[in-house]
């Protein structure tokens, strides 16, 4: 079992990549940081920081545990704040499409907020292969995610045209090697791109590369590259490229709902809303 004291000073040293300042903000001599890393690379049987470098920077092994030390102190967080603020109905986790999150669930996020101010709500946007697997893992109540197919246990799914997207002003279309606009590595959208092109023996290479859907969708404007991306969010600075263009026709990905069985009224009505926000926007 992991001491949260000593994963609490792992990650300050970590992010300082210095040990005197880590002890400045948790408020401690150096002396104790350094002690409390050891016990903590004692306790694990390998080096979880390379001290050799200018900057301290964690080692293979450290970057694996950091990510854990931080879900680890967050749950005690959550756990904590669940069990000693009486006054709270407890926590409620959703997960979203980074592009859905910013462009159509604000208002009813806000008014969900307002309708259960003793539910705190946390959600997290990100990419559709990572979300869903963190909510098989557990870190997620309610959950929308872009996948290929339907699956068995998700609530709904709803249809999520995609489409070739170029600059009105400055085409990339028929530069050699085609340049591209992508989402990072595991994006559904980057590997729904890169295999049809593989398949239609397209040369290309990544122009530019964001999780951000506005960066993206502004790079593609400017002419740094063409992107596969849903129909509703092409923009007057897009053009969308038909069967002429000679891109291989794509299928549409599923914009799936899933929930967690035996959510309480907040949890229900936060589901409900989603299903109902999918069902009357068009896709």
């Amino acid at each position: 079992m992991f001491d949260p004291v000593l994963l609490r000073s792992f990650i300050a040293v970590v992010d300082c990549a210095n040990f005197t300042r880590a002890a400045e903000r948790l408020h401690l001599t150096q002396s104790t940081v350094s002690q409390q890393l050891r016990r903590l690379e004692d306790s694990v049987g390998c080096r979880l920081l390379d001290r050799d470098q200018r900057r301290v920077v964690a080692t293979v092994e450290g970057e694996r545990l950091l990510a854990y030390a931080r879900r680890i102190l967050a749950l005690n967080e959550e756990a904590a704040d669940v069990l000693i603020n009486q006054q709270s109905d407890g926590v409620l986790r959703l997960g979203v499409p980074e592009d859905f999150a910013a462009e159509r669930l604000m208002p009813l996020l806000s008014a969900f907020v307002v309708a259960y101010p003793r539910v705190r709500l946390e959600v997290t946007s990100g990419l559709g292969p990572a979300l869903l697997r963190q909510y098989r893992g557990g870190e997620f109540d309610v959950l929308l995610v872009k996948q290929m197919g339907d699956s068995d246990d998700c609530l709904a799914s709803w249809p999520e045209p995609l489409c070739w997207v170029d600059s009105r002003r400055m085409p990339a279309l028929g530069r050699d090697p085609l340049p591209l606009v992508a989402f990072p590595v595991g994006g559904l959208y980057r590997n729904e791109m890169l295999q049809h092109l593989e398949v239609g023996g397209w040369r290309w290479r990544i122009g530019y590369s964001s999780a951000s859907l506005a960066s993206v969708c502004s790079a593609v404007a400017a002419g740094l590259g063409i992107s596969l991306l849903p129909e509703r969010v092409v923009q007057t600075g897009h053009v969308v490229l038909g069967a002429d263009s000679g891109l291989p026709a794509v299928q549409g990905v599923r914009l799936a709902l899933y929930g967690r069985s035996g959510m309480g009224a907040a949890g229900q009505s936060l589901q409900h809303q989603l299903w109902d926000l999918c069902e009357a926007n068009p896709r």
